[in-house]
């Protein structure tokens, strides 16, 4: 066991990710009401070895703490640039060897009724699976066992992810933030 796997066997957390390894994939991750999220996700595909890209604000990216960020996986993201953000990740996959990232769909800690879609033009153009994540708060679990290959009809693709994660409200930390 690595210290990442030692960290979550001490919180009384557990893993179970039943997904094949991949060097390129979307991992989708919802409920998201919480930074916690982001640190049990980390901590758990860690524990396996795996290394996870995600994506923050470029102002988060100096020194010091750029070299962390980097390290831990990050891609700062320019909000300022013209350039369409999902387009320059389509190419990142294109041009890279390993890219794992997550993407959290709803895009806020707050309840949203409407999900972004990026993730699914990103993996359909990138011809990436999409593999759907849980922070399971309420059983101290980090799930990820279902992989989902985008057809390119985005409509229907969040349709069918949001009924996954339907089952999962109540994993939430926040289940009141929660609308799948």
């Amino acid at each position: 066991m690595n210290l990442w796997g030692l960290i979550l066997k001490c919180a009384g957390w557990s893993v179970d990710i039943t997904v094949p390894y991949r060097e390129k994939t979307v991992i989708c991750v919802a409920p998201h009401t919480s930074n916690w999220d982001f640190i049990m996700g980390l901590l758990a595909y860690r524990s396996l070895g795996r290394k996870a890209n995600f994506l923050m604000k470029k102002f988060w990216f100096f020194f010091p703490l750029k070299y962390l960020m980097k390290a831990l996986g990050g891609i700062p993201v320019n909000t300022e640039s013209s350039q369409s953000l999902t387009s320059v990740i389509i190419d990142d996959f294109k041009k890279a060897k390993y890219l794992n990232l997550a993407v959290t769909p709803e895009g806020s800690r707050s309840a949203v009724d409407k999900w972004r879609t990026g993730f699914l033009t990103i993996a359909y153009n990138a011809q990436v699976p999409i593999q759907l994540g849980v922070i399971d708060f309420k059983n101290k679990k980090v799930l990820i066992k279902k992989e989902f290959i985008p057809s390119g009809n985005n409509a229907v693709d969040l349709s069918e992810i949001r009924k996954y994660y339907s089952d999962f409200k109540e994993a939430a930390l926040y289940p009141d933030k929660f609308i799948a």
